[in-house]
């Protein structure tokens, strides 16, 4: 199954963005240790819209602001229906194993940290998730979004098949 990713323009959104980790790095040198910093950071509009990106400076306002750049660059569409996802997914990136299972209205976003920063972003209010594997925030939030742009909502299906939407639900 391929999947189709869907890019958007940056212009006239108003994206939200949330800091999902920041790292401290450090080189040592000769002359000592020098420290810079890194920051995942995570962008949307929190209405089905969504970016990621990293950012590195020798100070943290500088790397969160770089991460903002990069995640307005990567944003993608996400199919959201009633607020949860339209079905279950399981999807993997390095050693980080995530699962999502839309929940019924009222149930919120049971998430990790990294995990919930992506989902609350696209807009997403009622969720079920679990991480398993590996708890890096960057391997997560990377899972997370393939696990994203996998979904697919009913009117996408019914055109690929090429069947009227009523035969999608009852086969």
């Amino acid at each position: 199954m391929s999947t189709t990713i869907r890019k958007v323009k940056t212009s006239d959104l108003e994206l939200k963005d949330r800091v999902v980790s920041i790292q401290r790095v450090t080189k040592v040198t000769k002359g000592g240790r020098t420290f810079s910093f890194s920051a995942i950071v995570v962008v949307g509009n929190e209405g089905g819209i969504v970016g990621y990106g990293l950012g590195k400076a020798n100070e943290v306002t500088t790397a969160i602001s770089k991460g903002i750049e990069d995640a307005k660059k990567n944003l993608v569409k996400v199919p959201i229906h009633k607020g949860t996802i339209p079905h279950e997914q399981v999807a993997k990136y390095g050693g980080a194993r995530i699962f999502i299972k839309p929940a019924s209205h009222g149930t919120g976003v049971v998430a990790g940290g990294a995990m919930r920063a992506v989902l609350e972003s696209v807009g997403i209010t009622d969720v079920l998730a679990k991480s398993k594997g590996s708890s890096n925030p960057h391997n997560l939030v990377k899972a997370t979004f393939k696990a994203l742009l996998e979904l697919r909502d009913a009117h996408t299906i019914s055109e690929l098949r090429g069947i009227p939407l009523d035969r999608v639900f009852h086969g």
